[in-house]
């Protein structure tokens, strides 16, 4: 774990709330200069703690209307299994994230669609056919108040 000051957490938070700020921005905005900034962009990512920089897309306005949340109880299990599935399941684009959770299911995955038939040949067709799944339970998204982006 890297030692983190209360310059580089006012940096990391300047960094989350507006991804677009240049070093020259973000020196601004907290009070040092831009090479001094940079230094400590360059650090942070050289330690893995800024691991890339990404695009908030609206889904609903590209033609993704429905999001699923699906979880996954595995039919066998092993290190083999649990690889052969998390390959397969990294394979299919409508499939946003996917997370090895301990509890009733082994996976929990995130998929978008267009809607809810489009849904349906995703989980038919690519979901239901992976390595080893056995038990899948489905709750689609109502709506969502709050996007967890910032730590």
């Amino acid at each position: 774990m890297i030692e983190l000051d209360d310059t580089d957490r006012a940096l990391l938070r300047a960094m989350q709330g507006d991804g677009n700020l240049s070093a020259a921005g973000l020196a601004k905005k907290i009070g040092l200069s831009q090479p001094a900034t940079w230094r400590r962009i360059k650090r942070l990512e050289d330690a893995n703690v800024i691991l890339g920089r990404h695009l908030v897309l609206d889904k609903e306005k590209l033609g993704f209307g429905v999001t699923v949340f699906l979880g996954i109880k595995l039919a066998t299990k092993g290190r083999v299994g649990l690889a052969d599935f998390e390959r397969a399941v990294a394979a299919i684009p409508e499939v946003q994230l996917v997370q090895h959770v301990l509890g009733l299911y082994d996976y929990r995955l995130k998929v978008v669609a267009r809607d809810l038939s489009d849904f349906e040949r995703v989980l038919r067709r690519r979901i239901m056919t992976l390595p080893s799944v056995g038990n899948v339970e489905a709750n689609v998204l109502l709506s969502e108040e709050k996007r967890p982006l910032a730590l």
